[in-house]
C-alpha cells in the first residue's frame, strides 16, 4: 500500500494534467458542435429573410409597375429593404427591379380628357 501512495505523490501531477486535459477536450469538443450548429441555423434565418425581402420588392414592383408611378415614400422603403437584402448577399433580378423601381415616376402622369 505504501509503495502505491508513493506513487501516487510522485506522479499527481502528470495525472492532474492528463485530468484536465481530457476535461478541457471534450468542453471544446461540445462548444465546436453547438457554434456549428449556431452558424447552420444562422445562416438558415438569413437566407429566409432574404427570401422575405426578395418577395418584399418583387411585390412592390409589380404594384407600382402597374399604377406607372412609385411615390417618394415608397422609394425610401425600398432603399431600405434593398439595403438589407444586398447586405444579406441578396444581387439577382430583384436588383433590376429595384432600379426600375427607382426610375419610375414619383406621381401619377395626368390624364389629358
Amino acid at each position: 500500500m505504501h509503495a502505491v501512495w508513493d506513487f501516487i505523490l510522485k506522479n499527481w501531477t502528470e495525472w492532474l494534467f492528463a485530468i484536465v486535459t481530457f476535461v478541457l477536450g471534450c468542453l471544446y469538443r461540445d462548444v465546436k458542435k453547438r457554434l456549428k450548429e449556431e452558424q447552420h441555423k444562422s445562416a438558415a434565418i438569413a437566407e429566409g429573410v432574404q427570401s422575405l425581402l426578395r418577395e418584399s420588392i418583387v411585390q412592390n414592383y409589380n404594384k407600382y409597375q402597374d399604377r406607372e408611378y412609385c411615390p417618394i415614400y415608397a422609394k425610401e422603403s425600398m432603399k431600405k429593404v434593398y439595403e438589407s437584402y444586398h447586405n444579406l448577399g441578396g444581387n439577382d433580378v430583384a436588383t433590376k427591379l429595384y432600379h426600375t423601381l427607382l426610375a419610375m415616376p414619383e406621381e401619377p402622369k395626368e390624364r389629358e380628357e
